[in-house]
């Protein structure tokens, strides 16, 4: 049985979105709440090895403007640093399946992962 952990915010049309997605095809979810607890820094750790940390942050999102990420340079541990404070920099939905990984809205990606491994 496949079952997804979706890593997002309960107001993100994206994250909404990929919840649909799942349960309409009958997968466990187990979604994690970003507002309420912090990714697990191994669990941050995965998708930066897998996509790098600058593909985790949502350049066009209002959070990284009022941040006023755009101007300035960080590390990539200054910037998981405030990806944990502030959970909306994310380019939710952040999904893992097994070892299968999504960042952001990626129907592709999640069709993918309802095929068992």
């Amino acid at each position: 049985m496949v079952s997804v952990q979706i890593f997002g915010v309960k107001n993100s049309q994206a994250t909404r979105a990929a919840e649909r997605f799942f349960k309409e095809r009958r997968v466990t979810i187990h979604f994690v709440d970003l507002k309420k607890k912090p990714m697990a820094p191994g669990e941050i750790k995965r998708f930066v090895d897998r996509f790098g940390a600058a593909a985790l942050v949502d350049t066009a999102g209002k959070a990284y403007v009022d941040e006023g990420m755009k101007y300035l340079k960080v590390s990539d541990a200054q910037l998981l640093e405030r990806i944990e404070r502030n959970p909306n920099l994310l380019q939710l939905p952040l999904i893992r399946s097994a070892n299968r990984l999504s960042i952001g809205h990626d129907e592709d990606a999640w069709k993918g992962m309802l095929i068992a491994t």
